[in-house]
C-alpha cells in the first residue's frame, strides 16, 4: 500500500472569523505544523489541495536526515519507567501484542464544513459559540476495530487535541476496544512535526505495530509501521479490510520488525520470522 501526501485534517466555511479559524486548526493533527503557523498564521489549506507547504515526501527526507543527525542525542535520553506514555500492561493483555492507531485521515474524517451523509456529529465550543465538527468513518472501520480489538492492545495515538479527539473516540469506539487514549501533548515535536515515539510507550518494540497515513509520525520506527493512504470520503476504500488478516498473521511473530522494516521488504510473516 503506497501512501498519499499528508494533508489537514479539516476544513472550514468561509464565513469562519479567522480567530476562530485559527484556534480550530490547531484542534486537528496535520492542519498546520508550528512551521506552517508562523508562515501563514491562521490560513487553512485545503485538504485536498496538491500545494501544501511541504510535500510529505519531501518532508520525510528531511526529517529522517535530522534524524540520524541527532541520533545520539535522543538515545542519551532515552525514557525510562517512570516516564511511560502507557500503565503497565494489564494482565488480560499479557500475551498480546500491541496495535497503535491513528485516528485523522486513517480510522476517519473530519470537516468543519458541514457534510449531509456524516456518520457523527461533535459539537466544539470556541469562544462561547458551538462549531460542528462532521465526522466520517473509514469504510470498515467498525469491522477492523472489533477485530483487532480481540487480538491485540489497542492504542489510538493522535497528534490531535484531547478537547476534539476525545469526544470522536467516545462515537467512534462503539466495541469498546480502544485501552489507551493518547493525544497531541504525547507526541515529540521534531524538524515541526508531531512524531510517535513508540519508545516511550512502555511496550516492548519487537511486538509493537502502528498504522498512520503519516510516515513522519513514525519516522522514528519505520520499522514497526504499516503505511495507510490518507482517506477523506472515498465510499469504496477497502484498506482496513484488506489488512486485517495481514495483522492477525502478525499477532504469530515474534519480531514484527522483521516483516514490516521497508530495509528488509515486506512478505508474509512466515518467510520473514519465526512464528
Amino acid at each position: 500500500m503506497r501512501k498519499s501526501p499528508t494533508s489537514p485534517a479539516a476544513s472550514i466555511t468561509s464565513k469562519t472569523t479567522s480567530k476562530s479559524a485559527g484556534f480550530m486548526s490547531l484542534l486537528f493533527c496535520c492542519a498546520f505544523t508550528p512551521f506552517q503557523q508562523e508562515r501563514h498564521g491562521d490560513k487553512i489549506l485545503n485538504p485536498n489541495s496538491s500545494n501544501s507547504l511541504l510535500d510529505e515526501r519531501a518532508k520525510q527526507d528531511v526529517v529522517q536526515e535530522d534524524w540520524e543527525a541527532d541520533s545520539a542525542t535522543r538515545h542519551a535520553s532515552e525514557p525510562n519507567a517512570d516516564t511511560w506514555l502507557l500503565p503497565p500492561l494489564a494482565e488480560k493483555h499479557k500475551d498480546k501484542k500491541c496495535l497503535v492507531l491513528d485516528m485523522d485521515e486513517t480510522l476517519i474524517h473530519s470537516s468543519f464544513k458541514e457534510v449531509e451523509d456524516a456518520d457523527f456529529i461533535i459539537p466544539i465550543i470556541i469562544d462561547n459559540q458551538v462549531h460542528n465538527v462532521y465526522v466520517l468513518k473509514r469504510p470498515g472501520v467498525d469491522q477492523f476495530m472489533r477485530k483487532m480489538g480481540e487480538i491485540y492492545e489497542i492504542v489510538v495515538f493522535t497528534a490531535s487535541l484531547a478537547t476534539y479527539a476525545d469526544p470522536v473516540l467516545d462515537h467512534l469506539d462503539i466495541h469498546n476496544v480502544v485501552d489507551h487514549r493518547l493525544f497531541r501533548e504525547s507526541c515529540c515535536n521534531h524538524m515541526g512535526n508531531f512524531v510517535k515515539d513508540l519508545s516511550r510507550l512502555g511496550r516492548d518494540l519487537p511486538s509493537t505495530i502502528i498504522i498512520d497515513n503519516s510516515p513522519a509520525s513514525y519516522i522514528f520506527h519505520n520499522e514497526n509501521a504499516i503505511p495507510v493512504s490518507s482517506w477523506f470520503n472515498d465510499p469504496h476504500d477497502t484498506e482496513l479490510t484488506d489488512m486485517t488478516d495481514f495483522l492477525t498473521d502478525l499477532t504469530h511473530v515474534d519480531d514484527v520488525r522483521l516483516v514490516l522494516d521497508p530495509n528488509i521488504g515486506q512478505g508474509e510473516p512466515s518467510e520473514k520470522a519465526t512464528i
